[in-house]
């Protein structure tokens, strides 16, 4: 039912309050809500926020976001991890009612002093309202600056500025004040009202307003996450690949754990944060694919990891090759050392040598000849891999998921990447998301669903962390602005998108055909956009020979086979990518507007093949964080600024139209943009003209600051 007041549209609200929203802990966020009334008198809103020990905070002030529009807003930070409430306030203003007719009336004398008494009365009402508590400054933006004081004299002395007064009930007495001025005959009708029109005095009021016909809305709920839910740049590379040995004369020699681990150095180096690693359990030998996926493989092909399980154990066992659970503690353990984390791969599905095949028949689905059916995604075909059936023995299944999950977070895995869970009931995540979150609230699940829309937003909607998306499928300008702004906007207080820029499945087209250039421009893109990426291993070699003309599979895909990479000549010969990677990663940590989501804005440009776009932290919201030079941001905060040339092929030149209210600049102002990438600096306006080679440099990263009297 709605209330006196009507509070419509709340947001941030998923599914109609029946689920909570999501943020991590320093994320900034709009919380907003239409509120309006009957007639013409004039409304005001707040937000109430509990934190997760139940404390109730002070009332934050909403500002109308447009005038006329009803929708009121107020940008949010919340610091602390766990679920948090919030409830928004809204009432009639009579203050804002008699300022909007008294600034009409009193300049024409009409009834001047029945205006001014009436204003009077509400300020004495506002005056008696000031709890004794908010007379020692409330805990709120406004009242956060030192008491309004009020000047002794007449004759148009004014109040004084924030700060100038005493505490201890000068709020009050400065309400009390104003009161007299309005009922002071001897001053001229517009001073009288001037000083209910100072600045000081709306700071006073939205410190302490005067509230008719309080209406609340109902209790909606936002869970607030870890810092690595939101940011974090993933690194994806097969431990087995890492310290093999292939060659012609002798049979291949698997790499392992304790191999693996001497190329965590270069991963931390690089700039990464988490360490995902596919399946780590013994591979099955029923149906094990080939070189390039072929049904027929050679004696020592390894088999994909995928199809879990032998007579060596399931998901609760390590691959013989890899090492034993002492090797995966000491690769966990050197992985924290370096300052990341190590995410692995929820694979729910079976070889057909799984155990769980002969203990479990019933969790399978059994096909009318009495086989046991494989998996599909016709045209492709899984011969090696049996799908669960969840439906004969959900519980049983549920439970024995629940034990290897529980036994993998007891040797320090935090992070999950979870295998096609589209192909699984949405209900068994979200039981399975909330057992775990309950003991273990830090454990994250990034969901890899490359389905409808409708799959994708509800795993993010029941407890899944993050996800993947269609940001590979997404290259032309349009494609990109309509995608990004879905995912920083539309769907960004439930769904937190994970931009891979490639994965062992996955070699776009634009990647096959562009070059070098191409992986540049696909990684700036990532990196800059959304507040987390990820990177499969091969990435900086700019790998991209496709198995066959029009498919997305790599040849020699690393899914069925040991592939060692000669990083070290590779970087010794400028063939890697490695050090444009490591700046950009880099540039992510330096900035902490690059590490927001819900900040991404696209700007004006007049050629299709080029996009621009920004993120802006203002200075009030980055508390400790510093630039990369290490000076503290001031003024307009840290802004970044980009500009990509999305043809690989070609120069491309063009005039970008900048909204520079967006970067926190004045629309006629001049600025510098500093280009973190070639370390030139240029005198920019709203208009500018671009020239991007993307053999040279396939774009701009620009950082933005006040333009002093010269640029060198």
């Amino acid at each position: 039912m709605i209330g006196r007041i009507p509070i419509l549209d709340i947001h941030p609200v998923v599914d109609y309050g029946r689920r909570p929203a999501k943020a991590a802990a320093g994320e900034t966020f709009d919380l907003a809500a239409t509120v309006f009334r009957e007639g013409h008198d004039a409304v005001a809103a707040g937000v109430v926020l509990t934190d997760p020990a139940g404390a109730r905070g002070p009332l934050l002030p909403m500002r109308e976001l447009a005038p006329g529009t009803d929708r009121w807003g107020v940008q949010v930070t919340l610091p602390d991890e766990g679920l948090w409430h919030f409830r928004v306030q809204a009432w009639g203003d009579p203050i804002a009612t008699w300022l909007h007719d008294a600034a009409i009336k009193i300049p024409r004398g009409l009834d001047v002093d029945l205006m001014c008494e009436e204003g009077a009365r509400l300020f004495e009402r506002a005056a008696k309202a000031v709890r004794p508590a908010d007379c020692h400054g409330a805990n709120t933006p406004a009242a956060r600056a030192e008491p309004v004081a009020v000047g002794a004299g007449r004759g148009g002395a004014g109040l004084g500025a924030p700060g100038s007064g005493e505490r201890a009930c000068g709020h009050r007495a400065a309400l009390q004040e104003i009161a007299a001025r309005l009922r002071d005959e001897d001053l001229d009708p517009r001073a009288r009202l001037s000083v209910a029109q100072l600045p000081q005095t709306a700071a006073l009021l939205a410190a302490h307003p005067l509230r008719d016909l309080v209406t609340v809305s109902d209790e909606h709920e936002i869970l607030v996450h870890r810092r690595r839910a939101l940011f974090g740049s993933w690194y994806e590379f097969f431990p087995r690949s890492e310290g093999a040995i292939v060659d012609d004369a002798t049979a291949p020699k698997s790499g392992n754990f304790r191999t693996a681990s001497k190329r965590l150095p270069a991963i931390a180096a690089m700039g990464f944060d988490v360490v995902y690693l596919p399946p780590v359990h013994p591979i099955g030998l029923a149906h094990r694919k080939g070189r390039n996926n072929t049904l027929h493989p050679e004696p020592y092909d390894p088999g994909s990891p995928w199809a879990i399980g032998s007579e060596r154990g399931g998901h609760d066992a390590i691959h013989p090759d890899l090492g034993d659970f002492a090797d995966f503690d000491a690769f966990v353990q050197r992985t924290r050392e370096l300052g990341m984390e190590v995410a692995i791969d929820l694979a729910l599905q079976c070889s057909p040598d799984h155990p769980w095949v002969k203990e479990h028949p019933e969790w399978f689905n059994v096909r009318a000849d009495g086989t046991i059916a494989y998996a599909e995604n016709p045209p492709k075909k899984y011969q090696d891999i049996y799908p669960l059936n969840f439906d004969n023995d959900p519980e049983g299944i549920y439970a024995e998921v629940r034990r290897v999950m529980r036994l993998w977070m007891d040797h320090g895995v935090r992070i999950f990447r979870v295998d096609n869970p589209h192909t699984k009931p949405v209900s068994f995540w979200e039981r399975l998301l909330a057992d775990i979150h309950s003991t273990d609230p830090d454990v994250l699940f990034l969901s890899e669903a490359f389905t409808r829309p409708a799959m994708m937003q509800t795993l993010a909607k029941i407890g899944f962390h993050q996800s993947y998306t269609y940001f590979t499928w997404r290259n032309s300008r349009v494609e990109v602005e309509e995608y990004l702004t879905e995912l920083s906007r539309e769907t960004s207080h439930f769904l937190r998108p994970n931009l891979f820029v490639n994965t062992p499945d996955i070699l776009h087209e634009y990647l096959q055909h562009g070059g070098v250039p191409a992986f540049k421009i696909r990684a700036v893109l990532a990196a800059l956009m959304g507040p987390t990426w990820g990177v499969y291993a091969g990435y900086e070699l700019a790998e991209n020979v496709p198995v066959r003309p029009g498919s997305e599979e790599y040849l020699d895909s690393e899914k069925y086979q040991y592939k060692p990479r000669d990083w070290v000549n590779a970087e010794r010969e400028g063939r890697s990518l490695a050090p444009f990677i490591t700046q950009l990663n880099l540039f992510r940590r330096a900035h902490p507007a690059l590490q927001e989501l819900r900040n991404l804005r696209f700007h004006n440009v007049d050629q299709s093949d080029i996009v621009c776009f920004s993120k802006r932290l203002p200075a009030e919201r980055q508390g400790g964080a510093y630039d990369a030079s290490g000076a503290r941001r001031h003024g307009m905060g840290d802004v970044v600024l980009a500009v990509v040339n999305l043809d690989p092929h070609n120069t491309r030149e063009a005039t970008v139209f900048l909204d520079l209210p967006a970067l926190g600049l004045d629309p006629q102002a001049e600025f510098v943009v500093d280009d973190e990438l070639s370390g030139e600096s240029y005198r920019w306006r709203q208009a500018n003209y671009v020239r991007l080679d993307p053999q040279i440099q396939p774009a701009h990263i620009f950082t933005v600051r006040a333009a002093p009297a010269a640029v060198r």
